[in-house]
């Protein structure tokens, strides 16, 4: 049961960067200006760098190579939240998405640095060096986009009241959420959930959006159970035909 736990953690942390590193991945050629086409490119990066090393931690327990896991499964085989799996949309509500995804992830992965498991906890260390960034990166353009223009604050209380329910299932419990935390592996979902909300509300009290009334707030959850929308699939598709075509192509 602890080692099941613990790679049910690794996988719903490993593909959520695998899908939203490629989601990410679709601005490059894109963004509205090139500063942010080069950052969202960069992050992309990060991303799918981050996910590779975790599988790498998962094959270490036992799974099958990292490409292998990346690539051929299918949609109703990944743990990934919903979110991540979304469409780009406008730029607003990938800016969204990014804030309050990479603030989960930094709070994520600054508890994991403290994990019983020692492979996970060094890994973290780096990740939530790498993470520092991002959340820069998302923490300024909301503070300056969300004090700006009516056009500009409309636009971004229009995603995130879209996001805010998708981000919610970042934190749905696992199965085995009380081994997990009594393994040391990870604090568990509710601490992380409680973190963030109080970053979200801190950075967003620094903004002209509109204060969470969070008990309003309805989570979507299934994506860590393999309950996905009708966009992951097409996206695992496009992501794994140079793996079918050349199986030996590296990352």
């Amino acid at each position: 049961m602890k080692e099941v736990a613990l790679k049910e953690l690794l996988y719903k942390i490993a593909d959520d960067q695998l899908i939203l590193g490629h989601r990410n991945s679709e601005w490059t050629g894109f963004g509205p200006l090139l500063e942010e086409d080069i950052a969202f490119s960069s992050m992309a990066q990060d991303k799918v760098g981050q996910s590779y090393a975790l599988y790498q931690l998962l094959n270490q327990l036992g799974e099958q190579e990292p490409d292998t896991v990346a690539f051929m499964r299918n949609a109703q085989q990944f743990h990934n939240c919903q979110l991540v799996e979304l469409p780009n949309g406008e730029y607003d509500f990938s800016l969204i998405r990014h804030f309050l995804f990479d603030t989960a992830e930094a709070i994520r992965f600054d508890l994991l640095s403290q994990s019983s498991y020692q492979p996970l906890a060094d890994l973290a260390k780096k990740i939530k060096g790498e993470l520092q960034y991002h959340t820069l990166h998302a923490n300024t353009l909301i503070k300056k986009l969300g004090s700006a223009t009516p056009e500009s604050i409309g636009r971004l209380q229009n995603s995130l009241d879209i996001a805010l329910p998708y981000a919610l299932g970042i934190f749905e419990p696992s199965p085995f959420e009380s081994s997990i935390i009594a393994e040391g592996f990870f604090a568990g979902e509710a601490e992380l959930q409680k973190q963030w909300i109080l970053k979200v509300d801190a950075l967003l009290a620094q903004t002209q959006l509109k204060p969470i009334s969070w008990p309003t707030v309805k989570a979507i959850y299934g994506g860590r159970n393999g309950q996905h929308t009708e966009h992951l699939q097409p996206l695992l598709d496009e992501m794994s035909e140079v793996f079918k075509i050349d199986p030996t192509a590296e990352w």
